[in-house]
């Protein structure tokens, strides 16, 4: 029989709000479920929703693809709930998706402490939370934390998933209990990088807008998708672009996640040059991502941080140029001829590069359109990805020793 993996995630199909955690959890469930079994606890709604998805089943385990989904209401995820559900449910490893979320981490943590559980190993993916920009949202509750688990050791005999060698440096800085092991993991607070995989190939038969349309009276297509958070700095964002002086439309994909933030950004719109037309598009469903990022050829996201940034891969999928920050594993990519990684602080800088990419001929934006496409398909297609994760969990436990 295949191991079972018991993954706890705050948000699972058929939500897409969440964006990129959701994304990770499929991907990995479509690629090792030869290997695997997964089930999966999740909330019964998308983020920021108060009702319930429709047609689902709650309080059971339901075949949801190629997985098993226990939807819960959050009025049924106290810590006794959440003990019964793993006590109840044969596995062979916990999978958890987050360090500071309350109830899907937090709560197993402390039924881990307490002995209630059925002593199987735990595997932690903190999916980017310790990166520098994210720490700074809210940092003296985060700090607080971190010192806590610190001091008592809570989160020990843990391993820890890093999707990239620099989110093993994160992680390192952030929980001083850590150590990582190059060959092979071992237990009590260990990091190995299991990059996330990604969602398929290069799409070349997206519609994609005339590149001819090219002058003083065609402007230059960006576009933005992510949530509306800080985190995801779309206000840096609208900055910049109230700094191009061609002509431009920046079409914002995603949903209001901070109300208060939005504001911000409102005032940002209300006051771009004439040259510049900002949309927001709103949120918008996984299978028309592909078709929506095609009609436009630039893709800013100058994000606070991200451990892996699923978001960037569909861009490229879909042939855009990258137009991001430095705090994402995306590097290089001006050398790569994908777009460039600038560092935060100077949104001028964004801005020449969107004038300069106005200025392009027909053929220098198709061969960026094929350099990007060539790219996402080197990335989707790379064998050590999906050997990574396959070798973490079986190591995880295989060599897991109860404490």
């Amino acid at each position: 029989m295949k191991p079972v993996i018991l993954v706890f995630a705050r948000y699972y199909l058929p939500g897409f709000l969440a964006g990129g955690p959701i994304r990770s959890i499929v991907n990995l469930v479509e690629q090792l479920h030869p290997d695997f079994e997964f089930h999966i606890v999740t909330l019964d709604r998308d983020l920021g929703t108060d009702c319930p998805y429709p047609d689902i089943q709650t309080e059971c385990w339901t075949k949801v693809g190629k997985a098993f989904v226990y939807y819960a209401s959050p009025s049924r995820l106290g810590m006794r709930d959440i003990a019964a559900i793993i006590q109840s449910t044969p596995h062979d490893l916990i999978y958890l998706n987050s360090f500071f979320d309350p109830r899907f981490t937090q709560l197993v943590i402390i039924n881990s402490l307490l002995k209630r559980l059925s002593g199987r190993p735990i595997v932690l993916a903190p999916r980017g939370e310790f990166s520098v920009g994210a720490l700074k949202l809210k940092w003296w509750k985060k700090k607080i934390f971190i010192q806590l688990v610190n001091h008592f050791d809570l989160y020990r005999s843990l391993t820890w998933q890093a999707s990239s060698a620099h989110e093993a440096e994160d992680i390192r800085r952030a929980i001083t209990s850590v150590r990582e092991r190059s060959s092979k993991l071992v237990v009590s607070g260990n990091i190995t990088v299991a990059p996330d995989l990604t969602g398929g190939q290069a799409e070349a038969s997206c519609a994609r807008p005339s590149f001819y349309e090219i002058g003083p009276n065609f402007p230059l297509r960006v576009c933005f998708l992510s949530r509306i958070s800080p985190k995801k700095n779309l206000e840096f964002a609208l900055r910049a672009m109230s700094l191009v002086c061609v002509p431009a439309r920046f079409v914002i994909y995603g949903p209001i996640e901070d109300a208060t933030y939005w504001a911000t950004c409102q005032a940002l719109i209300g006051k771009m040059p004439s040259n510049v037309e900002v949309v927001h598009a709103g949120a918008i469903e996984y299978q028309l991502v592909l078709t929506a990022l095609a009609h436009h050829e630039v893709f800013l996201f100058p994000t606070c941080g991200e451990n892996y940034g699923h978001v960037i891969h569909e861009a490229l999928r879909a042939g855009l140029l990258l137009l991001i920050s430095d705090q994402t594993p995306w590097k290089q990519l001006e050398l790569k001829g994908v777009g460039w990684d600038l560092p935060l602080g100077k949104p001028e800088a964004f801005a020449r590069r969107i004038e300069e990419v106005a200025g392009w001929s027909v053929a220098m934006r198709q061969q960026a359109v094929e350099r990007a496409h060539a790219l996402a398909n080197q990335v989707g297609a790379n064998p050590e990805t999906l050997e990574a994760n396959r070798k973490m969990f079986r190591a995880a436990i295989i060599d897991y020793k109860a404490p």
